[in-house]
């Protein structure tokens, strides 16, 4: 059965190009009865899935839901080239070998969120290794250099005299003809994919075909709440991670990140995520929220089970910490850049100076709410409650508000 609900397919996007047409498709899809094919494309640059990465599985689990074909695209061949979006020099290739070890976990991992039976899974080295010198000609036709330098990273590039590669401005004219060789009818993908994203409205157009519709959804911020989620911050979320971990990460978020994660994370409906704000609003304790939202995140990835355990843990864990929690809390003030692991340590009291808290970071001896830190990068944002070790001895309450003094 297909059906079509607006709200559900709007939650939580960035922008739908164009609104109008894909608000026809689906209203026409749903009273025909003919699914659409709706695509995502995933690089396989990294192993492991992170929350970050569900956000748009959640959206493509949507429109199984309403009945939609999804193809989950492992970009195998896009995934060797790197995608130069947000970069700021040429990105390094991956080796075939690596791209294809990643791409079997991504196989393994999607389906804790995606439906198998409505799930196609593609690799794009079935078309774009068998481009002729011709037809790779033919596609650069399409795009003009000048076009290319709209986009904002590589005009940041240019005009710094930094190095542009050629096969940087084939990236997303490959990505664009995923869309032509699947004839895609949406294609859902990251803000930051936009540009990609509309080159495969353009190329669909070129090769004869009707445009696809563009979806894209909001970046997911990682637990400092400032920078996007990303393993390589170590500010991320591991969908394959144990349930003690998923559920202490997401008890250590802000209470203003909470309400981002309830949107883009959770399967909650929207009305209830709203009625769960109003509460909160009319003076309800947002830990008891955010308790909810650890324990559906840790559910969904492992099982009811394990997530209450988890629970149970946390709370043993709470209690026996109970001392600390009456501590005399340090205010510190923070910008709204964030403020970095190291410099936290040295103005909570921790440590005597900025090095020294990057020395024992890098011998694991720092803990913020009970995780080990070991990544110097993180930072954290205004809004939060922390709790900060420093070895077994040296312990901390602290409490980032925004501004400065």
């Amino acid at each position: 059965m297909i059906y079509f609900d607006w709200s559900e397919l709007a939650r939580g996007t960035e922008e739908i190009i164009p609104e109008a047409q894909v608000f026809d498709q689906f209203e026409a899809a749903a009273k025909g009865g003919e699914a659409l094919t709706v695509k995502a494309g995933f690089d396989p640059t990294a192993p492991d899935l992170h929350l970050g990465h569900t956000v748009l599985l959640n959206k493509l689990r949507a429109f199984q839901d309403m009945g939609h074909t999804v193809v989950f695209l492992i970009g195998d061949f896009t995934g060797r080239i790197g995608d130069p979006t947000g970069k700021s020099a040429t990105r390094k290739a991956l080796s075939a070998d690596e791209v294809a070890a990643n791409a079997a976990t991504y196989e393994a991992q999607i389906y804790k969120v995606l439906d198998a039976e409505r799930t196609r899974v593609v690799f794009n080295t079935r078309w774009l290794d068998a481009l002729s010198t011709s037809e790779v000609v033919r596609l650069a036709a399409s795009h003009t250099v000048a076009r290319m330098l709209e986009r904002d990273d590589f005009d940041k590039r240019y005009r710094r005299g930094q190095a542009i590669a050629i096969h940087e401005f084939l990236y997303p004219l490959f990505q664009g003809y995923d869309s032509v060789a699947l004839a895609a009818d949406l294609e859902v993908g990251g803000s930051d994919q936009k540009f990609n994203l509309l080159v495969g409205r353009t190329l669909q157009q070129a090769y004869g075909q009707t445009p696809q519709g563009v979806l894209t959804m909001p970046l997911l911020e990682g637990l400092d709440g400032v920078e996007k989620m990303s393993k390589s911050l170590g500010n991320h979320i591991g969908i394959d991670e144990p349930p003690d971990e998923q559920f202490g990460k997401i008890m250590s978020i802000s209470d203003t990140l909470m309400w981002r994660y309830y949107d883009l994370v959770s399967s909650q409906p929207v009305a209830t995520v709203d009625q769960y704000r109003r509460e909160v609003t009319e003076g309800a304790n947002p830990r008891d929220y955010k308790l909810g939202l650890a324990e559906e995140v840790v559910a969904r990835y492992h099982n009811k089970r394990a997530s209450q355990a988890a629970r149970q843990r946390f709370h043993e864990r709470f209690a026996e910490h109970r001392f600390e929690t009456d501590m005399e809390p340090t205010y510190i003030h923070v910008d709204r850049e964030g403020l970095p692991i190291a410099a936290l340590l040295n103005q909570a009291g921790l440590t005597k100076s900025n090095s020294e808290g990057m020395r024992l970071i890098k011998q694991g001896a720092v803990h913020v709410d009970d995780h080990r830190i070991t990544d110097s990068r993180i930072v954290f944002s205004p809004s939060r409650e922390l709790l900060v070790r420093v070895g077994k001895k040296r312990i901390a309450r602290v409490v980032l508000t925004a501004g400065a003094i």
